[in-house]
């Protein structure tokens, strides 16, 4: 492109300063021809400036006062270089600069009238007048050959500079894939190459937490699932060895169902935490008073924690607070978290439930307990799959981290939001925002729940 570019350019320049030259010379050889004329009375151009002219290739044309066209030794002229209008236009006074065909050839012309009515004409092949521009095409064929090479050799050098450190990240991306975790790829090479190896280091250490989590997440479903595996297998083996009482089996009955249901809630968690990210994962969406939803609620979760010694209150506005939502994916909701709660909270500790609607739609509910609480840190990571299990493991009462999991992922599919903080009543605060609406109506407009 710069070779083209330059030709193109030099090509122009060439033509512009031949027809300069030939410009200066036909006022030249005007100017000695009319000394001539002052001097002997007719028309000549002095033989020096015919040679020096001749030496350039550049022809000498006369014209008398009648329009007639001779050399400049006096002969008639051949060639005819001059249109009549060109004739004309200098008989006239004027000058003429025009490009004509002269004896087959692409010529410039230049010609300036005399005082005697005639006038001098030169004109020059195209040819001729760029005889300059071949030297200086040679000079500039030869520079950007130069340069043509330098820029080749410097690209071989910057392209094994990029190519080596990327072909590197490749490899280990590669490696990455099939398993391997022990994977580090130096950064090197310009900033933006020395960027994907560091992103590489950061996607190896975030699949190795991430595996990490989910070994742990495995041990910690897989321990879950024997606890009540082992009470149903060990009962079930009693009733088929025929060595329970007639008088328990009633009781080891509802013992089997009990940890039937337990398992049953484990695996519909399990399935349900897989299912979240799905498009098929059902939403069905209509009014639902949130006030009555969590009544509703609040009596199952009455009874179990009377049977647990733990106290338990609701705190509920006495008006309907209506949200468009699924009423089952919110009392799933609701439930996950008060089994949360039961676990963690002693006897003679209180859980309450409470609802508020929010002052900018939507409502707010709350599951409180008096357990051991929360800290900033747990706060932010309560939600993560297994985070709090793998800080209290061993500690206290946990449960496999799938439930608070499933909490987030669900109020998220809802459109909302959970989060969690600390109770008044010295334990774990857990509040889910719902967006409302019922119908495009408005929300009473109360305070905030706190």
């Amino acid at each position: 492109v710069a070779g083209l570019l330059s030709g193109f350019l030099l090509r122009s320049s060439a033509q512009a300063q031949g027809r300069q030259v030939l410009r200066d010379d036909a006022s030249l050889a005007a100017t000695a021809t009319d000394v001539s004329v002052e001097r002997n009375g007719r028309a000549r151009v002095p033989e020096a400036i015919v040679r020096v002219l001749s030496g350039d290739r550049i022809s000498v044309v006369l014209v008398d006062s009648a329009g007639a066209l001779t050399g400049p030794e006096g002969r008639p002229l051949t060639a005819q270089p001059l249109s009549a209008r060109d004739v004309a236009t200098l008989t006239n006074g004027g000058d003429v600069s025009t490009t004509r065909t002269v004896n087959g050839s692409r010529s410039y012309v230049e010609a300036r009238p005399l005082s005697d009515g005639g006038a001098v004409v030169l004109f020059q092949k195209l040819a001729a007048a760029r005889s300059n521009e071949g030297g200086t095409r040679l000079r500039l064929i030869f520079g950007l050959g130069v340069g043509l090479l330098v820029a080749a050799a410097v690209g071989v050098v910057l392209a094994r500079r990029l190519a080596r450190p990327l072909q590197r990240a490749a490899a280990a991306a590669h490696r990455l894939s099939t398993g391997a975790r022990d994977v580090r790829v130096e950064p090197e090479g310009p900033a933006e190459v020395a960027e994907v190896a560091e992103a590489i280091n950061a996607l190896n250490a975030a699949l190795s937490v991430s595996e990490g989590r989910q070994r742990d997440f495995l041990l910690s479903v897989s321990h879950e699932l024997r606890t009540p595996l082992t009470a149903v297998k060990g009962y079930a083996e009693a009733l088929a060895d025929d060595v329970v009482p007639a008088e328990a089996v009633a009781p080891t009955g509802r013992v089997l169902l009990a940890e039937s249901g337990r398992l049953e809630r484990l695996v519909s968690d399990l399935l349900d935490l897989a299912r979240l990210g799905a498009q098929d994962f059902r939403i069905d969406v209509t009014d639902v008073d949130v006030n009555e939803l969590v009544r509703q609620a609040a009596t199952v979760w009455a009874d179990r924690c009377a049977r647990e010694g733990v106290p338990f209150d609701t705190q509920l506005p006495a008006a309907p607070v209506w949200v468009r939502t699924d009423p089952t994916r919110v009392r799933q909701i609701i439930d996950g978290l008060a089994e949360n709660a039961l676990r963690v909270t002693p006897t003679g500790r209180p859980i309450v439930f409470a609802l508020q609607a929010n002052v900018d739609g939507g409502a707010v509910i709350q599951v409180r307990d008096g357990g051991p609480g929360l800290t900033d840190d747990d706060c932010a990571v309560a939600f993560d799959r297994s985070a709090l299990y793998e800080r209290y493991r061993g500690v206290r009462k946990v449960g496999t981290g799938v439930g608070l999991a499933l909490v987030a992922g669900l109020t998220r599919r809802l459109g909302g939001r959970a989060e969690a903080g600390r109770a008044p009543e010295g334990g774990a605060c857990f509040a889910v925002y719902l967006p409302g609406g019922r119908g495009g109506q408005g929300w009473p407009q109360t305070g905030p729940l706190t």
